[in-house]
């Protein structure tokens, strides 16, 4: 115990009080611009400190269980961002993965995934997902991952895309299906037999066949 003759002397405190954390918030997005309160209370942080903060304006709250620095700025994949960032394992394709890769001028209000025939689908307040089962050899066949914001993207690859979009032609019209082949091998995103194999994985080879030869 420390003595001061006259007074007593008021050191300053070296530990954290409650409700207060050793890094500063800036530090905790230092390699992820977007956090869920999972990945937040990994870190120390808890639920509580979390609404505070976004009450006090120093993070925002961008969807259920998923923050951001008051300054973020989502980008045109916000919405791919947080259906990744709690399913980690969906695979992004069709209408999603022809915007991704700037194949379509659609903007599709609904993220289509894909996932396994026994698999259930992610259960999300937001956004709206459309949900398409694949086999095991199609969901893993033609897989690109890339990294937006902290998440990992799984994308078809645009071959993959291409031959899925005309695996469900009837879901999402023959004209968008073409319309995609055509971009993709005159824009050179990919090759004939780059489509040729990913048509074969999906079963659309002999309906392919034709478009493949009018291009060609």
């Amino acid at each position: 115990m420390l003595h001061i003759f006259g007074k007593i002397k008021q050191l300053p405190k070296i530990w954290n009080t409650a409700g207060m954390l050793p890094t500063p918030i800036h530090r905790l997005f230092a390699h992820s611009s977007t956090l869920r309160s999972s990945e937040l209370a990994t870190q120390g942080v808890p639920r509580m400190q979390l609404s505070r903060w976004v009450a006090e304006g120093k993070l925002q709250r961008l969807g259920r269980g998923l923050y951001a620095l008051p300054d973020y700025a989502p980008n045109q994949h916000a919405s791919l961002v947080e259906v990744a960032s709690p399913a980690p394992r969906v695979v992004f394709c069709l209408l999603t993965a022809l915007r991704f890769h700037e194949l379509t001028t659609q903007a599709p209000f609904e993220v289509w995934i894909a996932i396994g025939n026994k698999e259930h689908p992610p259960r999300l307040p937001y956004p709206k997902l459309r949900v398409h089962r694949f086999s095991p050899a199609s969901l893993h066949y033609g897989v690109e991952e890339h990294r937006v914001d902290g998440a990992k993207l799984r994308v078809t690859d645009v071959a993959k895309t291409v031959a899925d979009c005309f695996k469900f032609r009837n879901k999402i019209g023959l004209d968008v299906a073409l319309e995609a082949l055509r971009d993709a091998v005159q824009g050179r995103r990919t090759n004939m037999d780059e489509i040729w194999r990913a048509a074969t994985v999906c079963r659309v080879a002999a309906v392919m066949r034709p478009y493949l030869e009018s291009l060609g």
